[in-house]
């Protein structure tokens, strides 16, 4: 069924597309078959509702889901803002089912003890970190784990999915410059899912995850501003946006 037969209220059925009124049919079949790679709207996996949904092949192996959570104040400004939580899970190409998940909490050094606002942004308490490894040692055993997944040696294809571009464009390029050490290079490219939505529903999130959540009627799940909860609610909508027949493209880099 091609998408040059169908009006605009069934493209956007099928698609499950918002967007936006003053683009023309033809305008809108570029912006579908850019982000997702097809020309024709396959309805066996669009709108017949399969118990197992069916992707599209992607361009990576898997993708690698990143929250971090940092100092913070709300009366002054933090100098350096230092990582306190650092999580990634691991996340199927295929499936986009979680295998595996890299998380813990890290110990700041430049200012050790967490202001009353943190915690109760973040739920992290002084507890959770005091003793932990510093962003250094973290840093070392994130690449032992980055090996022990096949990531370093070219055995795998992967890409790093963040809600935003603070976490790798911002927070960890601030942090190895103020403790003098090198940003490993598979961390220089990256995927916003605000991005992604975006080229899916036609709208960016001005509410960020949970307006992300709210809008492909997922339930959120933990707490927010919890890393490793970001983490899951980001992986669920990194599946959604694939049931909606996505193909992930880098949007950032370094």
């Amino acid at each position: 069924m091609l998408l040059s037969n169908l009006s605009i209220s069934s493209y956007r059925k099928i698609l499950n597309l918002n967007l936006s009124p003053h683009l023309t049919l033809f305008s809108k079949k570029l912006y579908y078959k850019h982000f997702t790679g097809m020309t024709d709207v396959h309805t066996k996996t669009t709108i017949t509702g399969l118990s197992e949904p069916t992707y599209r092949p992607q361009n990576f192996d898997y993708f690698l889901v990143l929250d971090f959570e940092a100092t913070c104040d709300n009366e002054t400004k933090i100098r350096p803002q230092e990582i306190i939580e650092f999580p990634v899970l691991k996340i199927n190409g295929k499936t986009f089912e979680i295998e595996d998940e890299f998380h813990t909490y890290v110990q700041p050094t430049s200012n050790p003890k967490l202001t009353s606002f943190c915690t109760e942004l973040t739920g992290i308490t002084q507890h959770m970190v005091d003793g932990k490894p510093t962003l250094d040692d973290t840093m070392k055993l994130f690449d032992k784990w980055m090996l022990s997944n096949g990531f370093l040696d070219g055995q795998q294809s992967f890409i790093f999915v963040t809600c935003g571009d603070w976490d790798l464009k911002i927070m960890l390029p601030s942090q190895c410059r103020h403790f003098g050490f090198d940003i490993p290079r598979y961390f220089k490219t990256w995927i916003n899912i605000k991005r992604a939505f975006q080229f899916v529903t036609g709208n960016y999130p001005k509410q960020d995850l949970m307006g992300m959540l709210k809008s492909l009627n997922i339930q959120h799940q933990g707490r927010h501003h919890s890393g490793i909860d970001d983490c899951k609610n980001i992986a669920s909508i990194l599946k959604e946006l694939a049931k909606r027949q996505c193909v992930f493209q880098a949007t950032g880099k370094l």
